[in-house]
């Protein structure tokens, strides 16, 4: 029985040109992310895996591409359209503190996306559940943390545990796909196992599609069903992770996966 492929995600032929470099930070990639797949990419600092994150959640604009995101075309929506669109897309990058207010508790910070959309009610939270702190307790709970926290401020967490606070903001609005740029770059050894650990699970249980970007070749690896290799803004290996050891991997690839096996 063969399985159909449905794309929750689908981006053609992207290029981003900024006027300040001598080449294109992103020149014709192309991807598709399946539902309920995890996409990884990989590569070093400056190879434009970040400009694709930034350009595929719409904080950059395009110079050439198309991107469909639940067979709408994503590129080109604007205004309330765009908004709505946005509330499937999820988020998570390097820098935690950098995501949270440092002005607002964490409850203030967890519900702030539903607050900015009194309607959308996950449907992972309790039915009898209607105040703010009841949910705000519900994310805590799904990203493994106390209630005690919701009266603290950014900087009186950790490293982990404020990015497992903007994990759970980034689940609060239900979204079927969440970009994860460089989620554990900026973690101890021990909160990025937990961390990765974590963004397993919910994948499971919230049936999450995901596009994880690291430079750790390692990371990429456990958490992904593809893997992507860019360089140079282009992508230049692509396979499924149970080949990585493949013979034939591109040479880039190749230098990759010797750092990974030291």
């Amino acid at each position: 029985m063969t399985t159909t492929f449905t794309p929750i995600l689908k981006a053609d032929h992207l290029t981003k040109i900024y006027s300040d470099r001598p080449t294109s930070a992103l020149s014709d990639v192309s991807l598709t992310i399946g539902k309920g797949e995890c996409v990884g990419i990989v590569g070093e600092s400056g190879s434009g895996k970040s400009t694709l994150a930034r350009c595929l959640l719409r904080l950059e604009s395009l110079d050439q591409g198309t991107i469909e995101f639940r067979q709408q075309p994503y590129h080109s929506l604007k205004g309330h359209s765009l908004r709505q669109a946005r509330q499937h897309i999820g988020a998570v990058f390097q820098h935690p503190t950098a995501a949270l207010n440092p002005k607002l508790t964490i409850i203030d910070s967890l519900m702030e996306p539903l607050d900015l959309q009194p309607s959308l009610r996950p449907s992972f939270i309790s039915q009898p559940i209607r105040n703010r702190e009841q949910i705000a307790t519900q994310l805590l709970e799904y990203v493994q943390l106390p209630a005690k926290l919701l009266s603290a401020y950014p900087h009186e967490l950790s490293g982990g545990q404020k990015q497992r606070i903007t994990i759970a903001r980034a689940i609060s609005t239900e979204p079927d796909l969440i970009i994860l740029d460089e989620p554990t770059a900026s973690l101890d050894v021990t909160s990025q196992a937990a961390v990765l650990k974590l963004l397993q699970e919910l994948q499971q249980s919230l049936h999450l599609s995901y596009l994880f970007i690291s430079h750790d070749l390692a990371a990429v690896y456990q958490m992904s069903d593809r893997i992507l290799v860019m360089r140079h803004g282009q992508i230049v290996d692509q396979f499924a992770s149970n080949d990585l050891y493949h013979e034939e991997r591109h040479e880039y690839t190749a230098s990759l996966l010797d750092v990974f096996l030291a």
